[in-house]
Order: structure tokens, then sequence, then C-alpha cells
């Protein structure tokens, strides 16, 4: 005698997606993980890229749309826009946005370098590590 063909359960598939999903957005909204470290002051390597990166910045007023901004050195660079501080590592109560260290060719792959600013203050912090850790500027 034939047995039937059971169909094979819908929810492990779609568990595996939502599971995806929730990972991919968390890394695309830069939420912070958990152990991040602030510290008051930077001295580690590529603290001065930071400075420099925040010069320029500074000198374009620190756009609050993100997309990509001419630079300097003939390429452009990135500002994502506005950070959350969704962890709470920054101090609280302010409004922060985050701009790219290094320049690139308009469209190349961002990579974990940002330097995240308070506009109401102009405290800057740089996270070398796509926001694992923070060292104010």
């Amino acid at each position: 005698m034939h047995t039937p063909h059971r169909p094979r359960p819908w929810w492990p598939a779609r568990l595996t997606l939502v599971l995806a999903a929730i990972v991919s957005l968390t890394g695309v909204a830069g939420i912070t993980p958990a152990e991040a470290s602030v510290y008051n002051s930077c001295t580690i390597s590529r603290c001065s890229d930071a400075r420099s990166a925040n010069a320029t910045w500074r000198s374009k007023g620190y756009p609050t749309t993100s997309g990509w901004y001419s630079w300097p050195d003939g390429r452009y660079n990135y500002t994502g826009g506005r950070h959350y501080n969704r962890e709470g590592q920054l101090p609280s109560g302010a409004t922060y946005y985050e701009y790219d260290v290094y320049s690139r060719a308009r469209g190349a792959s961002r990579d974990a370098y940002r330097i995240v600013v308070n506009r109401s203050t102009g405290v800057t912090w740089f996270s070398p590590n796509h926001y694992t850790d923070f060292y104010r500027l």
C-alpha cells in the first residue's frame, strides 16, 4: 500500500527567515551591543583620523540628512543620519548624528569607523568598531 507524502512543516523555514531578518536589522540599525565601553579620551590608533574627519564634517555644518558628501581628497564620505543611542551607552537626553571617518569612491561599502556627534554641544565620540566602543575626541 502506498502511503501519502506528508508535507514538511512550514514553521522551521519561517522561523529561520524571521531570525535572519532580526539579525540583519540589528546590524543595519546600528544597535549597540550591551558590552560597549565608553572612554573619556581618545588615544588609540586612528584618533587623529577621526579628529580630522570631525573637522571636515564640522566645516560642512554636520549635515543631518544621510547621504554622500564630497570630501577634500576628491572622493566622498557618508553620513548615516541620526544615531539613536538605543543601548544608552552615550549620555542620554541628546540627539546624535553619525558620520563615517574615511572617504572612498561614491557608493562604496562603508567600514566600521564612525564619529558620533551631539550637535547641540559639539561633543564628539569616535567608534572604531561600529558602536562597540566609544572614545571622546
